[in-house]
């Protein structure tokens, strides 16, 4: 049987297993200041606005994560503390996507200005604030993802779970995963930020059953494949708990950037048999599927067929509680 009977148990694995990151480093790098004057919105003037000190943001973030976490366990409200802290990683999530959202018109603003050169006082003034709205509004993504970032391993450590959004993708400059949705990966476009939302590198299929305890050899052969292909990508299956809920666990501490394909809902029940599809037309090099439902068995027989080396893992713990519990 797994030594993981919680998620307690499995939160001090991960926790265990983390690869250290300089958090002080980090946030001094999302923090940066890149001009003395700031601009917030095309309507808004100038500003001579200071970034705030990354030191104290780092602890705030912290503190707030982690003194509700401290306060709730070991009570009957310690059962909802996977949800607050997932709820304070997304608001942070949603801040940072709006900010996404302004920089965006901003720098499609830029483009037509660039395109429209005009030797005037008024539109050398006019480029000059957008260039300063753009870097401002960049600044502020980056430092809001940092924090995101960094809520995200808070909720990690403490529930075994990685952060991951409802809709879209989490993606950021930084050095943790990024958790892209299928749909903006296959989607994706040349431009500015296209290495976030459709990563280059050698692709391995995850899935498996959402009964699954054994966290430990999931993350050991996963380990091992990432000593083979070092800058493998992971997709898969986007199910929040089980196999895939600690696999994507796996690729937060490593730092792997991880392809969600969500059930697209409008299939019926076509739609668990497309995800297979498309996840095989990414052509994969390796592929990991562990015991669960047909579904897995139909990915496995697809990813045979198609000649794709695969791993199968059985469900040891899971056969043995069914033993014992048929000679009971």
């Amino acid at each position: 049987m797994s030594k993981f009977n919680n998620f307690a148990d499995l939160a001090s694995f991960i926790a265990s297993q983390t690869e250290n990151r300089d958090l002080s480093s980090t946030y001094e790098h999302a923090f940066i200041e890149h001009s003395e004057m700031a601009k917030l919105s095309f309507v808004e003037d100038a500003q001579q606005l200071d970034m705030p000190d990354p030191e104290q943001v780092r602890a705030a973030v912290e503190m707030v994560m982690q003194t509700l976490i401290d306060v709730l366990r070991d009570t009957r409200m310690e059962a909802y503390t996977a949800d607050l802290s997932w709820g304070f990683t997304n608001s942070f999530h949603v801040v940072a996507k709006r900010i996404e959202g302004r920089e965006d018109d901003a720098a499609k603003k830029l483009g037509e200005l660039a395109r429209e050169y005009d030797p005037s006082e008024i539109y050398a003034t006019e480029l000059e604030e957008t260039q300063l709205l753009c870097q401002t509004l960049q600044g502020c993504r980056q430092a809001m993802e940092c924090m995101r970032d960094h809520a995200a391993d808070v909720h990690r450590v403490e529930t075994g779970r990685p952060f991951s959004p409802v809709r879209g993708s989490k993606v950021s400059g930084g050095t943790t995963a990024s958790m892209i949705d299928s749909r903006d990966y296959l989607a994706a476009r040349a431009r500015e930020r296209r290495e976030q939302f459709a990563p280059e590198g050698p692709v391995v299929v995850f899935s498996g059953g959402a009964n699954w305890e054994d966290s430990d050899r999931l993350w050991n052969g996963l380990d091992a494949i990432k000593t083979r292909i070092p800058e493998m990508i992971l997709a898969t299956t986007a199910q929040t708990k089980g196999c895939d809920a600690i696999a994507q666990a796996w690729a937060a501490s490593r730092g792997v950037k991880v392809i969600q394909f969500r059930l697209d809902r409008s299939l019926g029940n076509r739609a668990a048999f497309v995800r297979n599809d498309r996840m095989l037309a990414l052509k994969p090099v390796e592929a990991v599927i562990c015991e669960g439902t047909g579904i897995q068995a139909n990915l496995a027989q697809k990813l045979r067929a198609a000649g794709v080396p695969l791993h199968v893992v059985k469900n040891v713990g899971a056969s043995l509680a069914k033993r014992t519990e048929r000679r009971a």
